[in-house]
């Protein structure tokens, strides 16, 4: 098992934002965590990104029990995160992006910006996207700036990639280049927790789906087990009315 949380729980003042959440994430698979605003989905997404902690709980990676104290910590371990289009910088070009903050160097103190360049125009074709590495991501659309964290997992090896809403405000093509980016993590074995209030965006390339409620999560099937995201909305409908 490549993740696995037991028991989290966390509050923020009299609001249990978490309650006793378990997880369980393999090596290649896509989670579908679905939920309204408030479910407490950002919540778990921060705290196994390093950006809050849990009240209680344990996290697990590859079988050790590990406490991420911070995003370094998360990233040693192989997860990288990105809450909607806040890991890029619109007027970097795609190739900085990529490497932001661990860029390789020349002469111990220069950027190799050959290198990026090279580096990153591979990925992109890996990507199958038909962009300059020079471009400044301002001038990307919404489905190519996810497509340039994709990339940035996969050049550092990720383990674990956290999208949060990466298809919101995107067109219906943006939206299918961001499920294509997901079946290149996966063909890749990085596993991808894919965070979404839109079942319908997720349903194509989800393994599993875990749903949460105020807090709780109130449900978790394999994909195998529902034939359409219209019968998986009535199993949620029903477990909310529980």
């Amino acid at each position: 098992m490549l993740l696995s949380v037991r028991n989290i729980n966390k509050w923020f003042g009299k609001v249990h934002a978490l309650k006793n959440f378990d997880l369980d994430v393999r090596r290649g698979e896509i989670i579908g965590l679905l939920g309204d605003n408030g479910a407490g989905k950002s919540t778990f997404i921060k705290i196994i990104s390093g950006l809050i902690q849990p009240d209680t709980g344990e996290i697990y990676w590859e079988g050790r029990r590990v406490k991420i104290r911070s995003v370094q910590d998360s990233r040693k371990l192989g997860i990288e995160t990105v809450f909607q289009e806040r890991g890029l910088i619109e007027c970097f070009p795609i190739s900085k992006n990529i490497f932001l903050g661990r860029e390789p160097v020349k002469f111990r103190f220069f950027m190799n910006l050959g290198e990026m360049n090279a580096k990153a125009e591979e990925l992109l074709k890996q990507l199958g996207m038909s962009v300059s590495p020079e471009q400044e991501v301002r001038f990307c659309s919404g489905g190519e700036k996810q497509g340039v964290i994709v990339a940035r997992a996969m050049y550092f090896r990720a383990k674990l990639v956290n999208l949060d809403e990466p298809t919101r405000a995107l067109s219906v093509k943006g939206v299918r280049q961001v499920l294509e980016f997901v079946r290149r993590l996966k063909e890749n074995n990085i596993s991808c927790i894919f965070v979404t209030h839109n079942m319908y965006h997720v349903y194509p390339v989800a393994d599993r789906f875990v749903f949460l409620h105020r807090g709780e999560k109130i449900l978790e099937i394999e994909r195998n087990k529902v034939s359409s995201p219209e019968e998986l909305n009535d199993i949620i409908v029903s477990r909310i009315a529980e």
